[in-house]
C-alpha cells in the first residue's frame, strides 16, 4: 500500500507544473476572501450565441450547474491551518499536505489524498433502506530529524472519526532507496502494548483521531472547490 501511495503521490506531484501552468492562465480560479464561486465571470450572451447549437446547449447546461453549485453547495474558504499544522492546498489536485515542527529537531509532513474509497456501515434496527458508508482518506506521515538521513514514516487510514496505522518502516532521504524495502508488519499483528506505543507516539505529534476529523471536513470542502473548478474549465475550454 505504502509504494502504491508513494507512487500516486510523486505521479500527482510530476504533474504539478503542468497543472500549475495551465492555471496562471488569464482563467486561473482562485479562492479569495470573495469566495471561490466568484473567481471567474461568465462570458456575455453574445460571446455564447456566435458558438454552434451543440457547443452552446453543452455551455448552457454548464453555466446552470456551476449556478446552482454556488448558490446552493457553495465550497467553504480553504483552512490554512490546523492547529499545529499548516496546510497546503494543491488546487486542481487530489492531495493535501500537512506540515509541522515537533519540538526542536523533528519535521513532519503528512499528505492526504481526497476520498479513495469508502466501507458500507450497517444499517440502524428498523432502517435497512437507508445504507450508509464510511469514507476513507490515505495518509503517508513522514518524521525525520534535523540532519538525518533517514525518515520514519507510517501509512495510515483516516475514517470520518479515528486515525489507523497500517505500516511504519524506516525511509532513506539520501542515497537509494531500495526497490523492495521491508516494509514491516502489519500493525494489527504486533501485540498491544506495541500497537498502543505506535498510536501514542503519533497522538503526541497531533496525528490522531481529531485529525481525521478535520482531513474528512476538508475533503468534502475540497471536493466541492474541485467538481466547481472543473466544471469550469470545461467551460472555458468550450468557450475559446
Amino acid at each position: 500500500m505504502a509504494a502504491i501511495l508513494r507512487a500516486t503521490l510523486s505521479s500527482i506531484a510530476a504533474s504539478h507544473s503542468t497543472i500549475n501552468a495551465l492555471l496562471s492562465q488569464s482563467q486561473r480560479f482562485t479562492l479569495n476572501a470573495g469566495g471561490f464561486c466568484r473567481g471567474l465571470a461568465s462570458k456575455s450572451s453574445q460571446q455564447t450565441a456566435t458558438k454552434s447549437p451543440f457547443n452552446s446547449n453543452l455551455l448552457r447546461i454548464l453555466h446552470n450547474e456551476i449556478d446552482y453549485l454556488c448558490a446552493y453547495a457553495p465550497p467553504q474558504p480553504i483552512a490554512a491551518t490546523f492547529n499545529e499544522f499548516t496546510v497546503e492546498d494543491h488546487p486542481a489536485e487530489q492531495w493535501v499536505t500537512l506540515k509541522r515542527k515537533f519540538q526542536d529537531d523533528e519535521d513532519i509532513k503528512i499528505e492526504a489524498t481526497m476520498f479513495d474509497g469508502s466501507v458500507p456501515v450497517a444499517p440502524k434496527s428498523g432502517d435497512e433502506s437507508n445504507e450508509d458508508v464510511r469514507l476513507h482518506i490515505s495518509l503517508l506521515v513522514d518524521i525525520w530529524k534535523k540532519g538525518g538521513r533517514d525518515s520514519l514514516e507510517f501509512v495510515c487510514s483516516a475514517w470520518p472519526d479515528s486515525l489507523e496505522v497500517q505500516n511504519v518502516y524506516i525511509f532513506k532521504r539520501e542515497g537509494l532507496q531500495p526497490s523492495q524495502p521491508y516494509m514491516g508488519p502489519n500493525i494489527k499483528n504486533l501485540n498491544n502494548k506495541l500497537q498502543d506505543g505506535v498510536y501514542e507516539f503519533l497522538e503526541s505529534r497531533g496525528i490522531d483521531g481529531e485529525l481525521s476529523a478535520f482531513l474528512h471536513n476538508y475533503m468534502m470542502n475540497k471536493d466541492k472547490t474541485e467538481l466547481i473548478r472543473w466544471l469550469r474549465r470545461i467551460k472555458s475550454f468550450i468557450e475559446e
